[in-house]
């Protein structure tokens, strides 16, 4: 009886402190989303009638969305690997004494503290027309290159993506390594074992649950770029960085509610998915090595 009345007065508290929070996630993201679900399958925006999935038939038959689609694929399939493999292997970096440990912890921090909006001005002076990587390439007689307006305007934000979250990644695999026991390695030392069988056998195995949400993080952030997309190459960006952010833009700005709300839900189950498997993947991976 006592216990019971400790565990509803403990809840009771932890419901009393958590309300602020969940009243606001409700009212700002919770019911906005249930009203998106609902108007995707609406044929109008107000009084609408039940309209099925044709919305969702119209919106896998745009082009411009097949278009944003597979951009949002690739460049999350080609940056997503780049900013684990670099984050990791700066993280090992950092785990061990070298020479220059304490510039990189203070250079791997500036993007987490430095708006964005400011950095961008520096990334155009970069990348521009007359900037200074093609005045460098000039020098050599190497033509320029018109970086925002061609294919080298994904690279170019591909670049941007990874500076701007290779900070965060590095701090999460600095406090996974820190945790694997020393043990370990010197048991590994012991046996004869080298430095790449130590890495995969030891450092990866014991990192995964920490890389799993590095790269669901990863993920998510990849989805948010166009931010930096927006700032750089402006509302009319290069046909390689049209993505589901600039299409969902695009139905806003023209009031289609339906597709938008389509392409929003789409993207969000897609990414629930995904979530749920890597979670899923992760819970295997505790029982087998707990058990």
């Amino acid at each position: 009886m006592r216990f019971r009345q400790w565990l509803s007065k403990d809840t009771a508290t932890a419901l009393y402190f958590l309300a602020p929070s969940l009243i606001g996630f409700s009212i700002f993201y919770l019911i906005p989303f249930g009203m998106g679900v609902m108007y995707s399958f609406q044929d109008t925006n107000t009084d609408g009638s039940f309209a099925g999935f044709a919305n969702y038939q119209q919106l896998f038959a745009s082009a411009s969305f097949n278009k944003a689609v597979n951009n949002t694929l690739l460049f999350t399939g080609i940056s997503v690997p780049l900013v684990l493999i670099i984050s990791l292997a700066i993280a090992i970096l950092l785990n061990h004494n070298v020479y220059i440990r304490n510039w990189l912890r203070t250079a791997y921090v500036m993007p987490l503290v430095v708006p964005v909006a400011s950095i961008i001005l520096v990334w155009q002076v970069l990348f521009d027309w007359n900037g200074t990587i093609n005045a460098i390439l000039n020098s050599f007689g190497i033509d320029r290159i018109d970086w925002m307006k061609s294919e080298w305007a994904r690279g170019v934000i591909i670049v941007v993506y990874i500076w701007k979250n290779i900070g965060y990644n590095i701090i999460l695999f600095l406090a996974g390594l820190q945790n694997i026991p020393n043990d370990y390695y010197e048991t590994a030392d012991v046996e004869g074992a080298g430095p790449i069988r130590k890495f995969t056998n030891i450092t990866l195995v014991y990192l995964l649950p920490t890389t799993i949400f590095v790269f669901l993080m990863s993920i998510v952030n990849s989805f948010k770029v166009f931010r930096e997309t927006y700032l750089i190459a402006g509302n009319y960006p290069h046909d390689s960085l049209y993505m589901l952010q600039h299409y969902m833009n695009n139905m806003f700005l023209s009031l289609d509610i339906q597709k938008l709300t389509a392409a929003a839900v789409v993207t969000a189950g897609s990414i629930l998915l995904l979530v749920s498997v890597l979670f899923a993947m992760e819970r295997r991976f505790r029982n087998f090595m707990d058990g």
